[in-house]
């Protein structure tokens, strides 16, 4: 099935009408929206919708997952990224997230609008009008104000049902982790009381639970007793709930020691999941060390207060909003946002360091799931220090680039430039990656610009760090250096100049002999030299030197690199006729580009591939990867891109896979690929078998 839906760790309690009558509605109404107060449950039952629905829609079901965002910059992209559109084009986002969602025939949820309705309704009204097929399922405190909308209020379980009790009772046995469970008729009474007390909101009654399991049911029910009081209201009315379910929280808060409380403040400077080491690095500092804050830690997951996934935690946004306050309280609010920015840019940087080697993919896949906490410490830097916000923009912009994030690579790193006067190596550095992010989206005037800037700052930095003598002698090259003569080098192959890029990276690397493992950026542009050596037709120079640069990454246990040989290697092998090394080596890319969730190296491992199996004869197999191909292409939200060299290759093995099983047959295999889950055609690609290179 198509889509992607969040898991759920905790069960699905009651709803059960709730849930008929909102999937009701979806098939009537083409937006609806989900209305509560915070804690109402809105989120679990879009959720449950949506996995009830998806199998109904061609294109699946897809979840966007609003809370992180503290401003609509990054909206567009983040509903793109959601629907795995990765956005490779310039102009405006909006349109080319119309334009791809106009043929397809999806639901897409859109949850947590409140903090952002405006903009919201902005965009669900764009994207409405662009694709007839399209589906909205929204979730928000509130209407979004739209005049096709439909707004489905969730109202809170009734305070003495049997839902209520029955979600009470849930959580608590599915918390306890020892111990007897109390019998139900022992629990009755109390349990009643308690759900009354908190008016049946669901978040309430999970927060109550948690304290079950540490005081049991008889405490608990005698403290709500005595606090709200104030809160019985015979009316039920939104903003008396609003005020219980602060009540709720603030209990729960109360109920905390000293350290667990400050902790729970600290912690709400993180926007998306965050582990231990990340905790003890933003949070810790004056009573909490780091053995204190594991302890506390470990208490606000048993109080409900946080969630632990695995090693990964987050906190609730109404859990969040309450420690807000706490935090602003404390006084503490600038200085933790600059701990959480230092150490977003601590771990960029730490990325950057272990780009070349074995960890590769690890710094991959943590740069992508800490993306929105980067952005927090992006836009934190860029108000109150330019020259950090250069150092970040260029430490994560190669890496955001290299898995699809274009739109924002570009757009941090432009702000950082314009704001920040720093001159040397940070400057040279976000230039390269500012001019890597226009090259692959194709703007390719803008780029050469930003290149010779590159190459000029690049040449400072040298000066700055090893000032010529008088007599002349040459300025010392270093990374910089070589990363404009890299930048130089890909804008030259993108642009049909391979002559041009092979003698830009030689003259870098004839001046600066070395190792291939003395830097990535040295590695960077020894690639492209094989590339340009590919494109002016000297095969044997380029595989010879691409097989003994692949040797030297698979001992390094690096893969970006490694990965784009194997795709010089398969071009190499489809100029020489040789089909079987083409498509064995583009399998080996596709495999690397897989581990770093590179889609768009995918995209270019499949054309290869695609052309490779056509060149052998096997044309069903080769319409299939072709189709998938597309479908990757199209997540990149443009037509088919490259180098150059590709392009005819591409076209002559369509045609000749055409011609071995007809027209027909390959358009409808081809269909079927582009129609079906991109990753289960990549894994149909991937078991062609590859032997051991």
């Amino acid at each position: 099935m198509r889509g992607h839906l969040p898991d759920e760790n905790t069960g699905f309690v009651g709803r059960g009408r709730e849930l008929d009558r909102l999937t009701g509605e979806l098939t009537d109404h083409r937006l609806v929206t989900v209305t509560g107060v915070g804690g109402v449950g809105k989120t679990r039952l879009a959720l449950h919708t949506a996995k009830r629905l998806a199998a109904g829609f061609a294109d699946g079901a897809w979840w966007a997952d609003l809370t992180p965002l503290q401003g609509d910059r990054l909206l567009v992209a983040s509903v793109a990224d959601a629907v795995d559109l990765t956005f490779h084009a310039p102009g405006m986002p909006t349109t080319v997230l119309g334009g791809w969602l106009a043929e397809k025939r999806l639901l897409l949820v859109l949850d947590s609008c409140d903090h952002l309705a405006a903009p919201c309704a902005r965009l669900i009204t764009e994207l409405l009008a662009a694709a007839p097929g399209l589906t909205v399922l929204a979730t928000s405190r509130r209407s979004l104000g739209l005049r096709e909308e439909r707004v489905f209020a969730l109202e809170p379980f009734a305070a003495t049902g049997r839902e209520a009790t029955d979600l009470l009772r849930q959580r608590v046995d599915s918390g306890r982790r020892r111990g007897p469970r109390v019998p139900a008729q022992r629990q009755a009474g109390p349990a009643t009381e308690i759900c009354a007390r908190l008016e049946g909101i669901p978040l309430a009654l999970e927060l109550a639970a948690a304290q079950i399991r540490l005081q049991g049911v008889e405490a608990v029910r005698a403290q709500l007793g005595s606090r709200f009081d104030l809160l019985v209201h015979h009316e039920r009315v939104w903003p008396q709930r609003h005020q219980t379910l602060r009540a709720a929280i603030g209990w729960s808060h109360e109920l905390c020691e000293p350290l667990e409380r400050l902790l729970w403040a600290r912690l709400t400077v993180f926007r998306g999941p965050f582990d231990l080491a990340s905790a003890t690095f933003v949070c810790e500092g004056g009573p909490l060390t780091p053995e204190t804050l594991r302890t506390a830690l470990d208490a606000l997951v048993r109080m409900s207060v946080v969630h632990q996934e695995g090693h990964r935690y987050r906190l609730l946004d109404t859990i969040r909003e309450y420690g807000v306050g706490w935090l602003a309280a404390l006084g503490e609010t600038e200085a933790v946002a600059d701990r959480h920015a230092a150490f977003c840019l601590d771990l960029a940087q730490r990325a950057v360091a272990g780009w070349l080697g074995p960890d590769q993919p690890h710094w991959y896949t943590t740069i992508d799931e800490r993306h929105t906490d980067l952005c927090t410490a992006m836009d934190r830097l860029l108000r109150t220090d330019p020259d950090s916000a250069l150092a970040l923009a260029g430490a994560v912009g190669f890496f955001w680039s290299c898995s699809g994030r274009l739109r924002e690579a570009r757009d941090y790193l432009e702000q950082a430039l314009v704001l920040s006067e720093s001159r040397g190596a940070e400057r040279a550095r976000a230039l390269w990656a500012l001019g890597v992010s226009l090259t692959l989206q194709g703007d390719f005037a803008p780029a050469q610009e930003v290149s010779e800037r590159c190459a000029r700052e690049a040449r400072h930095a040298a000066y700055m760090t090893a000032p010529p003598e008088r007599s002349g002698d040459t300025v010392a090259l270093g990374a910089r250096t070589l990363d404009a003569a890299c930048l130089a080098g890909l804008l030259a192959l993108m642009t049909g100049r391979p002559m041009a890029a092979l003698v830009v990276v030689g003259h870098v690397l004839d001046a600066a002999p070395g190792d291939p493992t003395d830097s990535a950026e040295r590695l960077r542009c020894l690639l492209v030299r094989i590339f340009a050596l590919t494109g002016l037709g000297r095969l044997d120079e380029a595989r010879a030197a691409a097989l003994s640069l692949r040797q030297t990454c698979a001992e390094l246990g690096e893969h970006w690199t490694r990965a784009y040989l194997d795709y010089q290697l398969a071009l190499i092998g489809l100029l020489e006729g040789e089909p079987e090394s083409a498509a064995a080596h583009a399998r080996a890319m596709l495999e690397g580009k897989r581990k770093l969730g590179d889609g768009f190296g995918v995209a270019l491992g499949l054309d290869v591939l695609a052309a490779a199996l056509a060149a052998s004869g096997d044309g069903e197999l080769a319409a299939d990867v072709s189709g998938t191909g597309e479908a990757y292409w199209r997540s990149t939200g443009r037509p088919q891109r490259g180098m150059p060299e590709l392009h005819a290759l591409r076209r002559k093995y369509e045609h000749a896979a055409r011609e071995t099983i007809g027209s027909p047959t390959y358009e409808q295999i081809f269909l079927r690929a582009l129609s079906g889950q991109p990753q289960e055609g990549l894994d149909r690609a991937l078991r062609g078998g590859s032997r051991h290179l």
